[in-house]
């Protein structure tokens, strides 16, 4: 008889921001349901992002859709940046990642799981993904959890931070959840080649 293939493991990381959240974990929950027999996708949810999660009212929505949810206690615990090393994963994937998140990374300052984990990932070769929430200089709306939209303005400083990340190895960083999706899909059928 012969042996199951394993699932390829995928480390997503939540960091604090709730623009794009609720896209976002729409789509992972659709990769998710598309390729589950190929993808194990485990979730590692910053400090930050629990609060932000509970404000959006999608904790549950995303504990019911993803059984591994790990939730940051230190820069180290989490294990996220061993596991990475040791290829545990085959990349990490960071989404939403707030405009402190892209700084420290860009900035290689790893004293939170997430950017920890992005740099120690980075130091072995291990590609990671990012989706910004600050990507261009321009003005945006993002939805509140009541429904109302709130007007933000994306300043040169943080577009300046992601067109950073763009320039380093292995980083790939997507604009908005579609090119997410775009990426993983991609991704997906280069493996079943």
């Amino acid at each position: 008889m012969a042996e199951k293939a394993s699932k390829l493991k995928v480390a997503w990381g939540i960091s604090g921001a709730g623009d794009k959240i609720a896209e976002i974990l729409d789509v992972m929950i659709d990769l998710k349901r598309q390729y589950e027999d190929v993808v194990e996708i485990e979730v590692f949810v910053s400090k930050a992002a629990e609060t932000v999660l509970k404000f959006y009212r999608l904790e549950e929505k995303l504990r019911a859709n993803f059984p591994k949810v790990s939730v940051e206690v230190n820069s180290n615990s989490p294990f996220l940046a061993a596991w990475l090393q040791m290829r545990k994963y085959e990349f990490l994937l960071i989404a939403p990642a707030t405009s402190n998140t892209v700084a420290k990374i860009a900035h290689s300052i790893s004293d939170t799981m997430l950017t920890n984990a992005a740099i120690m990932s980075l130091k072995a070769f291990v590609p990671i993904y990012i989706l910004p929430t600050d990507y261009k200089e321009s003005t945006v709306y993002t939805k509140l959890p009541n429904g109302k939209e709130m007007k933000l303005r994306v300043r040169k400083e943080e577009a300046d931070l992601v067109r950073k990340l763009e320039t380093m190895e292995d980083v790939h960083v997507f604009e908005n959840p579609q090119k997410m999706r775009e990426g993983f899909l991609a991704w997906v059928e280069t493996l079943r080649r």
